[in-house]
């Protein structure tokens, strides 16, 4: 569909979610305590039998201590320029939606560049996200909303929206089409990860 999505390579979320857990000697029971979902919830998405939805990714990447860009297995040495051909980018389907990776994980800076493709409906989750630095939003088609410190914003293909993350905040496509939205994260403290959202409390 998109001409810039069509080759990218596809990350397996079972299998990054298995490894990330293993490498760090952390049991299934113990990363369901940390991250707030049940056992079975934790093994069905182990064993690819479902797939999470972005907040449930974001709870198990606070838990473990990653930033989400961590399920996108990147361990390569971190770059002053990085430069990624449209077959090079990495992404990763949740539930509704596709996440793709714009070289954030390979460089050296405080930035996450990233992707998102929503299908109707498709949503961040039930509880707002809160993180340091800033974020800004650019809609490249469809209809994107997103809600930040309580205000609501309609975002249509051309529209932009830029603010603090410390603010909280939510996004869905509340339209009928597709929607694709480039998200860039910055200016993050040093050494924090801010895609390691943090939950109030189980979906």
């Amino acid at each position: 569909m998109e001409p810039f999505m069509r080759e990218a390579t596809s990350v397996d979320v079972a299998t990054s979610l298995r490894e990330l857990r293993e490498a760090r000697g952390i049991s299934m029971r113990t990363l369901a305590t940390k991250s707030g979902l049940s056992a079975n919830a934790l093994s069905m998405i182990e064993r690819g039998k479902t797939s999470p939805s972005v907040s449930t990714l974001y709870k198990l990447a606070n838990a473990l201590g990653v930033s989400i860009t961590a399920f996108f297995g990147a361990g390569s040495e971190k770059k002053s320029i990085v430069f990624l051909k449209a077959d090079e980018h990495v992404r990763m389907s949740f539930t509704r939606g596709i996440f793709e990776e714009l070289g954030g994980t390979q460089f050296s800076g405080n930035v996450e560049p990233f992707m998102l493709t929503l299908e109707t409906g498709a949503a961040s989750g039930l509880h707002s996200i809160v993180h340091t630095g800033h974020e800004f939003v650019f809609c490249l088609r469809g209809k994107l909303e997103y809600q930040v410190d309580k205000k609501v914003f309609q975002l249509e293909a051309g529209d932009s929206l830029l603010f603090a993350s410390k603010l909280q905040h939510r996004w869905k496509n509340p339209g009928n089409t597709v929607t694709t939205a480039l998200v860039i994260i910055s200016g993050f403290a040093e050494g924090e990860q801010p895609n390691a959202m943090h939950w109030k409390k189980e979906e």
